[in-house]
């Protein structure tokens, strides 16, 4: 090899080197990077979904615990209602603890003065103290004014009254908190006369919460419909402060952003502040109550997994070092490789590979011009091969046409031949029942009676106005009919609702025995310029194939009017159409049972009419009971 083809060889291969070497740092900083982002969206979506389970679980909890509590009222208050004797309301009251451990109080306070011996105030209270239960007829004060009374009062229904601390006064403390589920008591006209509460001690909720936080720092609050905390960590701000209390609009728009989706009684997610920490939050409202519960946790809790995921950057860098030192290498040896690959190509060509693509380069080195000649060649002869297939395909196509052609004379050959057997059948059965009782009725017209006779009659109308339609049908399937109306006249005026009564008299003529319900919102002068010989036969092959082919006990005939068009609904009941059939529905000759009466005409040809009269057919696919067809003309 010479001097200057191995000054060569280095000088690429330095090239080569450097590209590679700093298209893989490229590539090393964008899929680190990328892995990063992306793991830290994975971990955070995953934190979302677990503090979505860890919420929707303690709301159900609690809803569970709060059902209890109501359970037990509205179990128990038909009883009160029934004996609303003074001396019982104090057993029934305290029954209502015995029969629930989960009730920590019940009172049975009266309206003022529903009792006059017992004065303005009467209220039966009852109270759980450890392993036992107190109960007491409370001393006057004014219950009326509070929430757990006022509030089922105002309702008119039973409803959760929130935290309240009835007998203390200054600062909260959860373990006398409670929460009431309060019922008004009703007398028999329906007039509120009392309330019965049943309570529950918040800290019952708050130990719910503590058990069921996801994270160790993570924390649940509890907020009224309008945003007081009713159970925070924090029991300072219970009762005293809201959502919104000391939040700066333009510094805390995602705290008073959370507090209105909350007060909304919605359900989601959102990354806020709480007290300069991230922090992620999911909340949702508390079923047959006015409260949302949220679970505050911390990105820092969430994200802990991926912080510790720093320790692995260094041996990431370092095998990422190695494996971009590891492609330089492969890649520089690899700089030859365009002159093995013409090699190996040219001798696939050599063996009859014509199609065989060598691509141009704009390299300006000896294997640029290399490559450039030898794909020159190769197109010179790909293009004499393409001419040879291409007479090939030609030929191949024609035989094919040729083939399908044949094919196709042979189907039209076979459709001709069963159309005129199926026409042949068709005829000759009404053919048939026509002579047949003819003959009768010519050998024996005296001795039968009046009744047999009119029904042969009516067989004998009834076929032979089946025949008449068959062939109408061929004559307006045949060149002769389909000239013929497309020379008719469209000058008829046609008055809608008279053309619907003249169709159904002539299908009830041929089924006197179908009921027909006919529906119009069109006014009796209503009219429009067509050709009413081909309307009508429209309208009255889709009534007789109602009639003909559904059960015959649903057929309906409606017909509305939209801004510029009528629409005649045709609808039965019945077997209805294979929805196989459906693209095959309006090809002539096509029978879904090859048994029935019919040519397989009647509906080509009406949508056949009903196009050349201006107007549209469709079969209304979402319909299933049956068959509905849809005529719509314009006016």
């Amino acid at each position: 090899m010479s001097k200057s083809r191995r000054h060569y060889k280095r000088s690429l291969a330095r090239k080569l080197g450097l590209t590679v070497l700093v298209l893989s740092a490229i590539v090393f900083v964008v899929v680190t990077g990328t892995f990063f982002l992306q793991s830290r969206y994975l971990i955070r979506q995953e934190a979302i979904n677990k503090a979505s389970c860890a919420l929707n679980a303690t709301a159900m909890h609690i809803t569970r615990q709060l059902n209890t509590v109501a359970t037990a009222t509205e179990s128990n208050y038909w009883l009160i209602t029934t004996h609303l004797r003074p001396d019982s309301l104090l057993d029934y009251s305290r029954r209502v603890l015995l029969m629930n451990a989960n009730v920590d109080g019940c009172s049975i306070s009266m309206e003022p003065y529903h009792y006059p011996k017992h004065g303005r105030y009467f209220s039966a209270y009852s109270v759980r103290i450890g392993d036992s239960i107190a109960s007491e007829i409370e001393a006057p004060y004014e219950y009326f004014e509070k929430s757990w009374y006022k509030m089922p009062k105002a309702k008119g229904k039973a409803c959760w009254v929130d935290p309240f601390y009835d007998h203390v006064d200054g600062s909260i403390s959860a373990e006398k908190a409670i929460v009431s589920y309060c019922k008004p008591i009703l007398n028999t006209s329906g007039t509120i006369i009392g309330v019965l509460s049943c309570d529950l001690a918040l800290n019952t909720l708050i130990g719910i919460t503590h058990d069921m936080k996801p994270y160790p720092n993570a924390y649940f609050t509890l907020v009224g419909k309008d945003g007081r905390f009713l159970m925070h960590p924090d029991q300072t701000k219970m009762a005293k402060q809201t959502l919104f209390s000391g939040r700066d609009t333009d510094k805390h728009q995602d705290i008073i952003k959370l507090g209105h989706e909350m007060i909304a009684g919605k359900t989601g997610s959102m990354r806020i502040r709480s007290h300069g920490v991230p922090s992620i939050v999911c909340y949702q409202p508390i079923a047959d109550t006015d409260w949302s519960l949220a679970l505050v946790c911390s990105e820092a809790d969430v994200l802990k997994g991926y912080n510790q995921m720093a320790y692995l950057i260094l041996p990431m860098l370092i095998l990422g070092l190695f494996v971009i030192t590891l492609l330089s290498n492969l890649i520089v040896n690899g700089t030859i490789r365009p002159i093995t690959e013409l090699v190996e190509q040219s001798k696939r060509i050599a063996q009859g590979e014509y199609h065989l693509h060598i691509e141009h380069t704009r390299r300006a080195d000896a294997i640029g011009k290399l490559q450039n000649s030898f794909a020159t060649m190769q197109e010179s002869l790909e293009k004499n091969t393409n001419s040879i297939l291409q007479m090939i395909d030609e030929t191949k196509l024609r035989n094919k046409e040729l083939h399908r052609a044949r094919l196709l004379a042979e189907e039209g050959a076979r459709q001709k031949t069963a159309f005129i057997q199926n026409m042949t059948h068709q005829i000759r059965t009404p053919l048939n029942i026509i002579m047949g009782f003819s003959q009768v009725l010519n050998d024996n017209y005296g001795q039968l009676p009046k009744e047999e006779v009119d029904s042969i009659n009516s067989m004998i109308r009834h076929n032979s106005g089946h025949l008449t339609r068959m062939m109408l049908m061929l004559y307006d399937s045949s060149d002769t009919g389909i000239s013929e109306e497309l020379s008719l006249q469209h000058d008829d005026v046609v008055a809608f609702n008279d053309m619907a009564r003249e169709c159904i008299d002539f299908t009830r003529l041929h089924f006197p025995d179908i009921h027909i319900t006919w529906e119009t919102e069109l006014p009796d002068d209503l009219t429009t310029r067509t050709n009413h010989l081909y309307m009508m036969r429209s309208l009255r092959e889709l009534l007789y194939n109602a009639a003909k082919y559904s059960d015959g006990r649903n057929i309906s005939l409606r017909m509305v009017r939209t801004a510029d068009t009528v629409r005649m609904i045709i609808q039965d009941t019945g077997p209805g159409i294979p929805e196989s059939y459906y693209p095959m529905l309006f090809t002539s000759f096509t029978k879904v049972n090859d048994l029935t009466e019919g040519l397989g005409l009647g509906l080509p040809l009406t949508k056949q009419h009903v196009v050349r009269l201006g107007g549209t057919l469709t079969f209304d696919t979402s319909y299933h009971d049956g068959c509905r067809f849809i005529i719509e003309f314009p006016l």
